[in-house]
């Protein structure tokens, strides 16, 4: 589960630097572009930030992950000991 929100948080830092990018060169200020420069970097930091709360929340989701595997495995060892 973790591996799979770095991913999403990767792909939508991908699309902020994008959106970022594009707000910064000459594309946003063409005739028939969609939106201006500032919805673009609106658009950019909003995708940031998502991506922040996912990364943080695959984080969190491999450390329950790893907590959970070593108490099994300490689980297992006391009913070994006797």
């Amino acid at each position: 589960m973790g591996r799979n929100l770095y991913i999403l948080a990767a792909t939508l830092l991908l699309l902020s630097l994008v959106s970022c990018g594009v707000a910064y060169t000459n594309v946003a200020q063409q005739p028939g572009s969609p939106g201006d420069a500032s919805l673009w970097r609106t658009m950019g930091l909003g995708l940031f930030v998502v991506a922040l709360v996912i990364a943080l929340a695959g984080i969190f989701s491999s450390l329950f992950e790893q907590a959970e595997r070593r108490a099994e495995a300490a689980r297992r060892a006391k009913r070994k000991q006797p």
